[in-house]
């Protein structure tokens, strides 16, 4: 009985769940897969050419800030973590708040 009991607890609290955190590699990869699928990234560097993208920090809001570079631009982006309602993986909503000139 008392095992059942620790068992029954055990599964409220999530000990034992299915469930894992995504590792920071895979995490990744979806995160720069958001952006370069982004037509609207393609649009704010004016269809160029991508030399690069890093990840530069994290914004006050908690949005992870990636910065994509171009031929005559550094564009700054930001993606939104967006946490599922229950089991589940982090998505991400992109924000560009400016365009390369």
């Amino acid at each position: 009985m008392r095992r059942l009991v620790w068992a029954a607890i055990a599964m409220v609290s999530g000990f034992g769940s299915a469930e894992a955190a995504v590792s920071g590699y895979y995490d990744s990869v979806e995160q720069i897969g958001i952006i370069l699928g982004s037509s609207e990234v393609a649009n704010a560097v004016h269809q160029a050419p991508i030399g690069a993208i890093s990840n530069t920090g994290t914004r006050k809001d908690g949005a992870k800030e990636w910065t994509v570079r171009v031929q005559d631009c550094d564009l700054k982006v930001y993606l939104i973590p967006v946490l599922p309602e229950g089991p589940g993986k982090t998505t991400y909503q992109l924000d560009i708040p400016n365009v390369c000139r």
